[in-house]
């Protein structure tokens, strides 16, 4: 591998940082001995930019590119956000409405005790001698919630590799 720039991040598949890098673990690191490294990061992962300053973070994280595209949020450097799980509730959810069935047995609206329990066929939704699809009291019909509240996982698949920053190497020009 040729001399990295100071601040360049390298995917790598084993568990530790090679000598002259780091691991993207959002640890401070103290400036005194990373002046370098620091005056490119600055604080914008952290530390208090006199004695410390903080390397980005990427475990367990996704990296994006800075700025926004079209029809996106503008995104800065050291922003974080995303969550592994979410949780949805109606709040969350458009306005929608659900259809209800009701199940009818055979024998005639009138009957007092009809087979199964079930509403009769004739006037269903009014008495007799009434117009047919009249409105219903609230509580007559129910139609019951799915879902529970629960957070739901919403990761892509993942394959789990370490990040690691250069701490050394040839420091960055502007163009």
């Amino acid at each position: 591998m040729s001399e990295p720039f100071v601040g360049q991040i390298y995917l790598v598949g084993y568990d530790f940082a090679q000598r002259g890098f780091a691991l993207c673990q959002g640890q401070l690191m103290p400036i005194s001995q990373n002046s370098a490294l620091f005056s490119l990061l600055g604080t914008n992962y952290g530390g208090d930019g006199r004695t410390t300053f903080g390397l980005p973070d990427l475990a367990g994280r996704t990296a994006i590119g800075q700025g926004h595209g079209a029809g996106l949020s503008l995104r800065t450097i050291g922003q974080k956000g995303g969550t592994e799980s979410t949780t949805l509730g109606v709040q969350n959810m458009p306005s929608h409405t659900h259809q209800a069935s009701l199940m009818a047995e055979t024998g005639a609206a009138t009957e007092t005790n009809p087979t199964g329990n079930l509403l009769g066929l004739a006037q269903v939704y009014s008495p007799p001698g009434e117009a047919p699809n009249r409105e219903m009291a609230s509580d007559a019909i129910s139609v019951g919630n799915t879902g529970g509240q629960q957070p739901f996982d919403h990761m892509p698949p993942y394959l789990v590799l370490n990040y690691e920053i250069a701490l050394q190497g040839i420091y960055p020009s502007r163009s």
